[in-house]
């Protein structure tokens, strides 16, 4: 996490500091030039770096990586095939490059350097007093040059980004010109840009997979890519005649080659079964020529974005698909993210489905947690950080959990465009005891379903617990629950199994103490919030001057008044019980904040840059 109080670290060093040092700088640059030419021409091997991304929409940046949880590092591969002066490398919050935590390789024309450094809230440069950042080495390959450095999860540096679960931005920029410090270089002038990826995989041994093991293809037919910047591409897909009950047992990305840099993320929907026929399509999902019933495609098989490997179920269960009961019609949805507006650009990319006709021994299922769409939980326009709250209570968990329980195994978070910060926590006898997901740096346009790193068991009477974060401060007015873009959602969709007939799991407000709420706000305020039966619960939202009273009540409101819960099977109706005016659950005892884990000091390096001889870099 980023902090700001800290004093002035060491600049780049000037040359009296270079000639004292000449003897360190010496011994690293041998090491450095012995593995440049042991290496020159050899890649490193793929199997080192699992994990791959391209950084820039035109792929001459790929990051590689992979993740060591008992050294508690992240190794980083670097290719960059066309190497300018150097360029930035790094993250931030939220992908800024002000207060951002930075690696930088630069060139003055003739000499390169390597070092960690951060970016104040000006976007100026300043070499770190502490050098976390550590470089292993540079190979040069027909390909281009090969960076690899080593980055500790968290190093007590306070300038240091905490490496934590959840997705992190990286950001990189092109060094274009020579510069002959780190602080000659101008942030805000670079050609640079933001990718987001979840960096910490969860370290999960691949499951064996059946010898019957079939696979199935869902991919768009030759799409032309739309010239714009952002696409959502719908393609109607479907099953053969008769095609009976199986278990889908792991999914992968299936990209078309050139395109990894645009195809942003995929997901494919079942269709409802209550319809015999869906229409076929394959067009822009915001198309006016977009069939309605296609808004009938709404249950997730499977959800890919970039950065993310193959998705496996657990050896014990699948996911059904097929047979009675389930709708043979299937939607793929791409999203296209084409900053660069290429024109003509072809793709067939889609998702891979293996599945298997022998049935493991339970069939997955996934709810819904956190909060009902509704416009009764609203956010104030100008907030930084404003938190909405949504419950499965243990009244509900004790009625539709097995006594055995279930197994959560992976999750997928999901706000609309206002979203910061989702976290769902079990709670046991109002004590917390585990976090199911969490993402402090969550982005809605990064959404992906994930592994967890460890299996969740849920029991009846058990609490699960789901809190966003939002940010207002770009809206002139309020912000409230719904489906729309604009609107928000604070949901939380659990993989688990055995399946059982509890689909949905959330609450809302009571409606009847947000009246009292209007009320309130119309007594104490000199402008009348009209509360006419006929004006509905957004307009009255949207008539209340956002005075710091009519927030801190609002905000106080969503913390102790009555829930209505939503405790539904399948068919979207509510399990038999008295649901409406349900006591907020009572939490006695909270998880602590985990505390990060320093390395020794020991290991940190000096606060000074290390040559690379990488030979005249390229002049345009």
């Amino acid at each position: 996490r980023m902090q700001s109080s800290r004093s002035k670290p060491c600049s780049c060093p000037s040359l009296k500091l270079r000639e004292v040092a000449s003897m360190y700088f010496t011994l690293v640059a041998a090491f450095l030039v012995i593995l440049v030419v042991a290496l020159q021409g050899s890649a490193p091997r793929q199997s080192d770096f699992p994990y791959k991304v391209p950084l820039d929409p035109q792929g001459l940046l790929e990051l590689s990586w992979n993740v060591s949880y008992p050294e508690q590092a992240v190794h980083f591969q670097l290719l960059i095939r066309e190497l300018h002066f150097g360029l930035l490398f790094g993250m931030s919050d939220r992908g800024e490059f002000e207060n951002a935590d930075l690696a930088v390789l630069w060139s003055d024309g003739h000499s390169s350097y390597f070092g960690d450094a951060w970016s104040d809230a000006k976007g100026q440069l300043h070499m770190d007093s502490q050098q976390d950042y550590q470089l292993l080495g540079a190979r040069r390959a027909p390909e281009g040059l090969y960076l690899l450095f080593r980055r500790a999860f968290s190093t007590c540096d306070p300038k240091d980004y905490l490496i934590e679960d959840g997705t992190v931005h990286l950001i990189y920029g092109i060094l274009e010109k020579p510069v002959h410090s780190l602080q000659a270089i101008n942030v805000s002038a670079l050609h640079g840009g933001l990718q987001r990826v979840q960096l910490l995989k969860p370290n999960i041994s691949i499951p064996q997979l059946p010898r019957d093991m079939k696979s199935m293809e869902i991919t768009a037919p030759d799409v032309v890519i739309p010239s714009q910047e952002t696409t959502y591409w719908c393609y109607m897909a479907e099953l053969p005649e008769g095609f009976p009950k199986h278990h889908i047992i792991m999914y992968e990305p299936v990209v078309t080659a050139g395109n990894e840099a645009l195809v942003h993320h995929m997901e494919v929907f079942q269709c409802a079964a209550d319809f015999d026929s869906f229409p076929r399509y394959n067009g822009p999902c915001d198309s006016k020529m977009k069939p309605e019933r296609l808004n009938y495609c709404r249950h997730v098989l499977a959800a890919w974005a970039m950065g993310a490997q193959a998705f496996y179920y657990p050896e014990e269960a699948g996911l059904a698909f097929g047979g009675p009961g389930s709708s043979r019609y299937l939607r793929l949805e791409i999203h296209y993210h084409n900053p660069l507006v290429f024109k003509g650009r072809r793709d067939s990319s889609g998702i891979r489905l293996y599945y298997t006709a022998t049935l493991r021994p339970y069939d997955a299922g996934i709810m819904e947690l956190g909060l009902v769409y509704t416009p009764v939980m609203a956010i104030p326009p100008g907030e930084d950080s404003f938190i909405l709250t949504g419950y499965c209570t243990d009244k509900c968990t004790q009625l539709a959990l097995p006594s055995a329980g279930i197994r959560i195994f992976a999750s997928q978070l999901h706000t609309h465009l206002a979203g910061r910060k989702v976290v769902t926590v079990l709670a046991r006898h109002g004590r917390e005891r585990q976090v199911v997901n969490a993402d402090s740096h969550y982005s809605p346009h990064f959404q992906e379903i994930r592994m967890l790193k460890e299996v969740v068991a849920v029991f009846p009477g058990d609490e699960l617990i789901t809190t966003c974060t939002y940010n207002t401060e770009d809206r002139s007015r309020a912000t409230v629950g719904g489906f729309g873009i604009l609107e928000e959602m604070c949901v939380n969709y659990v993989h688990y199994y055995p399946q059982t007939q509890l689909e949905l799991c959330k609450s809302a407000v009571d409606p009847g103490y947000l009246r009292r709420y209007f009320n309130l706000v119309n007594r104490f305020n000199d402008e009348e919030v009209c509360m006419c039966p006929q004006v509905s619960v957004p307009q009255q939202f949207y008539s209340i001057p956002w005075n710091t009273f009519n927030r801190d009540v609002l905000k106080s409101l969503y913390g102790f008044a009555p829930i209505s819960v939503h405790c539904n099977k399948s068919s979207a109706v509510r399990f038999p019980g008295e649901w409406e005016k349900q006591p907020l659950p009572s939490i006695t005892e909270r998880l602590r904040e985990p505390s990060p884990h320093c390395p020794p000091s020991a290991g940190a390096q000096p606060a000074a840059p290390v040559p690379l001889h990488l030979g005249q870099l390229r002049r345009d």
